[in-house]
């Protein structure tokens, strides 16, 4: 699995001109399963997201996590995670998981970030979305489960 977590103080996705998911101080979370992404793989994952120690201290350095400051996450499917670009000028996203899988390890994130205390919201799987955001920081963290096997 692939993900981007920005820390934000807001966050919404919008389809359709109507909010579908939101959050305020937290992290927005860009997510993309990859081939071979398992219900073990998101599990890491969202445990990883939740203890990833990017917020400020009282001392001003990032030394808190997700769980520690009690913040949200919007989860926001994001296939184009996988694009390949290594040849040519058009994206290859076979890396990609299949639509089905990719959907069902979508909503595992969520729930299993929901399941360690953190108030989720989501995007909506497969639709055109469009996320607003006010990035913290900025401070933007590329997560690969590939990268810790």
């Amino acid at each position: 699995m692939r993900v981007l977590v920005q820390r934000v103080t807001q966050a919404s996705v919008t389809v359709d001109d109507q909010v579908v998911g939101r959050t305020g101080p937290g992290l927005l979370v860009l997510a993309c399963a990859m081939q071979g992404d398992d219900a073990a793989t998101v599990d890491r994952m969202a445990r990883r997201i939740a203890r990833l120690r990017i917020f400020r201290d009282d001392q001003g350095r990032m030394n808190r996590s997700l769980l520690d400051i009690g913040g949200g996450a919007l989860v926001v499917s994001q296939f184009t995670l996988a694009a390949d670009t290594r040849s040519g000028n058009r994206p290859g996203f076979s890396a990609a998981a299949d639509p089905d899988t990719g959907r069902a390890l979508y909503e595992h994130l969520a729930q299993a970030l929901r399941d360690l205390g953190i108030a989720t919201e989501t995007g909506r799987f497969g639709a055109v979305m469009q996320v607003s955001l006010t990035n913290d920081g900025p401070v933007t963290i590329w997560l690969d489960s590939a990268d810790r096997g």
